[in-house]
């Protein structure tokens, strides 16, 4: 409400010597305090930004003790490396070109055309904190890549695709789904089949996108060396860590809650009228209820499903079912309700495991498993949102058009789903379009796969100047590492 000089003079009675000044003086004390809550308004939506960037951005930690744990010890230094490679050349490339390809409004439905090098930030529209948030995404997408073609990859190709990915890749895909001008996007004035894309924190944006470009770097590669014997039989290349494998997921779980209830953007939002203890906190506080049930059910389903097909209780596995219900309900944290969450979590572990068992029938070859998991996890994702997006979350998550197509489960037709099959197979179609040639040209420039000598000496020693760690084999004691330097000798 503002406060008029003329409303509220007459009110403060004759006896005032200058009711008019008086009048005057009390409505600008009060567009002062008005413009201090604007203000502060501002600040805590961009310090609750600030500090969900911060947590996607630990999830790089998380990715590189993953794949380090992952791999063999010989390969150790090669990933770490690769891993903080990603997060440098992606900052580059994101901040010239892949921020302004994403957000760069107006612009057409296919991608953007602002805001290169961040020119005009910030706007009415984004701050520097929106620019951090969105480069912690597009690395995470790269992180997921690099995972799957681990242990054989010559050091140039990963900062090619790197740099391609998060400069061009994900940044269009990203503009399709997420931002106003976006031909799919669900805040875009004309909606896909009347309802847009609900890919709320990047089920298929941000996973679909880094495993399906990882399938396609791992099937030209072809398998490493000895992974399936001469019969074609498979053999385990285990990693050497499953301490860091635990550490690297437990990382990832914690940057998961700025991952998806940080995808809101902003905290102090008002579902109807204000003073009510029912807000956009709220919505808040659900995704990360939704988030850690789905992420809990994908675990326990994959600790009894490998148990039953295996015989063992096997970290690992639990670990990557636990990070595959974390992709598939990233798209539908949002509008979902927390019982339907374990239904996402549940499906997508049996979902990873199909897929890997698919892996190995058509000797595929991922150390981490990150095309399974986050492609085809994340494909599920999508369809559950289709299936389960409850109307009064979708209303208040994307306000504008009240009624909205939702959840075909939960009374809202078949729309939402439509657009969302629509989504897996434009971004299959893209990511083949752009990545798949990349790395075939890469491969026939032979700038992709190391030479088998490399390879089977590993890369920390031929590419990095020494093994991360030494070690060596005794039979009554084990594996026995310590940490050593590389000499002149080495």
């Amino acid at each position: 409400m503002a406060c008029s000089v003329d409303t509220l003079a007459p009110f403060l009675g004759p006896n005032t010597t200058n009711a008019v000044a008086a009048a005057s003086y009390i409505c600008n004390q009060f567009s002062g305090v008005s413009d201090r809550f604007v203000d502060t308004g501002y600040a805590i939506d961009s310090t609750y930004l600030l500090f969900s960037a911060y947590l996607v951005f630990s999830m790089q930690l998380g990715f590189a003790m993953l794949c380090a744990g992952s791999v063999r010890a010989k390969n150790t230094m090669n990933i770490m490396l690769t891993n903080v490679l990603d997060a440098a050349a992606g900052g580059l490339f994101y901040y010239l070109f892949g921020f302004a390809f994403a957000w760069g409004g107006p612009s057409n439905g296919f991608i953007g055309r602002h805001f290169f090098g961040l020119k005009e930030i910030p706007s009415n529209s984004f701050d520097y904190s929106n620019f951090l948030y969105q480069w912690a995404f597009a690395i995470a997408a790269a992180g997921i890549t690099s995972g799957s073609i681990a242990e054989r990859t010559q050091f140039v190709a990963y900062l090619i695709y790197s740099s391609f990915l998060t400069g061009f890749v994900y940044p269009v895909v990203s503009h399709w789904f997420w931002t106003p001008d976006g031909w799919a996007s669900p805040t875009n004035s004309n909606l896909l089949f009347g309802s847009g894309v609900i890919d709320f924190a990047g089920s298929g944006v941000v996973h679909m996108v880094g495993g399906i470009a990882g399938f396609y770097g791992a099937l030209i590669e072809g398998p490493r060396i000895g992974r399936y014997d001469h019969t074609g039989r498979s053999v385990a290349l285990r990693g050497h860590s499953a301490s860091l494998v635990v550490l690297g997921t437990f990382l990832l779980w914690f940057g998961w809650y700025g991952f998806n209830p940080g995808s809101f953007n902003k905290i102090l939002v008002t579902y109807g009228a204000s003073g009510g203890y029912y807000g956009q906190w709220s919505a808040v506080g659900r995704t990360a209820v939704t988030t850690t049930l789905a992420g809990c059910t994908a675990a326990l389903t994959t600790l009894f499903g490998k148990r039953i097909l295996s015989g063992h209780w096997n970290v690992t596995d639990v670990c990557n079912g636990l990070l595959g219900g974390f992709a598939a309900i990233t798209a539908g944290c949002s509008v979902v309700e927390p019982w339907a969450a374990i239904i996402c979590g549940f499906v997508a572990a049996l979902v990873l495991i199909g897929f890997n068992m698919l892996a190995e029938k058509f000797k595929y070859d991922d150390p981490l498993e990150a095309a399974q998991l986050h492609g085809g996890c994340g494909a599920w994702g999508i369809i559950f949102t289709g299936l389960f997006a409850k109307g009064e979350f979708v209303d208040q998550v994307y306000p504008g058009k009240p009624g909205r197509p939702h959840g075909l489960f939960m009374g809202g037709g078949g729309k939402l789903l439509g657009a969302h099959i629509i989504q897996i197979l434009v971004i299959i179609g893209w990511v083949s379009a752009t990545m798949g040639p990349l790395f075939y040209i890469l491969h026939k420039f032979k700038l992709l796969r190391i030479s088998s000598e490399d390879e089977m000496a590993g890369m920390d020693l031929t590419r990095h100047g020494g093994f991360a760690y030494y070690h060596e084999e005794d039979p009554k004691l084990g594996m026995q590492m310590r940490r050593i330097e590389p000499t002149t000798s080495t």
